[in-house]
């Protein structure tokens, strides 16, 4: 029983291995249950299953507050609310890959599905290599905050972004140069056997369905360079930063069908992003040299960011009131 209690990263063996479990069962469920058949989720199911994800995810919350205190329980739900705002931005990437690969909405979750396993595995890679980071050399806090406080003033001036060429992507040139691949949809899989075209041989080659499951991921790392140090600049709690994150993208999924129909209307959740960036970036700052190294108040730093967060998606369905839901009827 001593191994239940030994120290994992700062925190105890059997905090890790609660939240895997609680992991693994949600990733069951969602394997066994709702991804049975390959369906168009609706916007209702959609909304349900995402509210389902958010109270597991504000539970856990409370869970980690009552056996860490309090102070660490701000530091997650303001990890997972900045997490959670983030992902609206990933949403709208993603639906732009799926319309590029032509993949009908019934076939869209199961790709997401195990895109989000792949996550799961490539942030907390990404979350240990930082954590290594910042124990052996603290000043690298000073780099994640500059560098979130660009990213926010980037974003703030920027104009919108250009339409993505998604085929165009380097990783699906180089599939396509090294892999065989099917110009056509098999269903939900993402590998068939094919006649080679040279030796007529049977070939196993990818599907679109399994270029789409690439770019994701790889989009998901692009997004993961903001997402993790903003984390990092709120807390160094290695358990914290993990669980606030993976919680977050678990229901990234079950929320994309609900707002891809009308990712349009957060048009100016971006700026309240940027001003959250630029927030949290410049507390650390604040921290160390205008109050003497103490920390900055989790409570203050939930509060802010909660209200920008909120006031960019309610500015944003105010002034988009009346637009359509855009409907992916592929």
């Amino acid at each position: 029983m001593e191994f239940l209690t030994a120290d994992w990263l700062g925190t105890p063996a059997w905090f890790w291995l609660a939240f895997i479990g609680l992991v693994i069962v949600l990733t069951a469920f969602d394997l066994g249950f709702l991804n049975k058949d390959d369906k168009e989720m609706g916007i209702g199911e959609s909304l349900k299953l995402s509210a389902f994800y958010i109270s597991i995810a504000l539970a856990f919350g409370a869970w980690v507050w009552a056996a860490k205190g309090g102070e660490a329980g701000l530091q997650y739900y303001t990890g997972f609310f900045i997490e959670k705002a983030l992902s609206i931005d990933n949403i709208f990437v993603i639906s732009l890959i799926f319309s590029s690969f032509a993949i009908p909405p019934r076939y869209q979750y199961r790709a997401l599905l195990w895109g989000i396993i792949a996550v799961i595995v490539l942030r907390g890679i990404m979350i240990a290599g930082g954590a290594a980071l910042v124990t052996e050399y603290g000043w690298i806090l000073y780099i994640f905050a500059a560098f979130l406080i660009f990213t926010g003033v980037k974003m703030l001036f920027a104009k919108d972004d250009a339409p993505m060429d998604i085929k165009g992507n380097p990783a699906v040139k180089w599939l396509s140069r090294h892999i065989p691949l099917t110009h056509e949809l098999h269903g939900e899989k993402f590998f068939v056997k094919v006649p080679d075209g040279k030796t007529g041989k049977l070939v196993r080659a990818a599907t679109p369905l399994f270029l789409a499951l690439v770019v994701i991921n790889l989009a998901d790392l692009i997004f993961a360079v903001d997402s993790v140090p903003a984390i990092f600049a709120i807390t160094t709690d290695t358990f914290i930063v993990y669980t606030s994150n993976i919680m977050a993208i678990l229901g990234l999924r079950a929320l994309y069908f609900a707002l891809s129909a009308m990712v349009h209307r957060f048009h100016y959740l971006k700026y309240a992003l940027a001003l959250v960036l630029v927030f949290i970036g410049s507390k650390i700052f604040v921290a160390d040299f205008l109050m003497d190294g103490g920390k900055f108040p989790p409570l203050i730093s939930l509060g802010v960011t909660v209200a920008l967060i909120a006031g960019g998606v309610i500015w944003s369905l105010v002034k988009t009131r009346g637009e359509p839901l855009v409907i992916d009827d592929k």
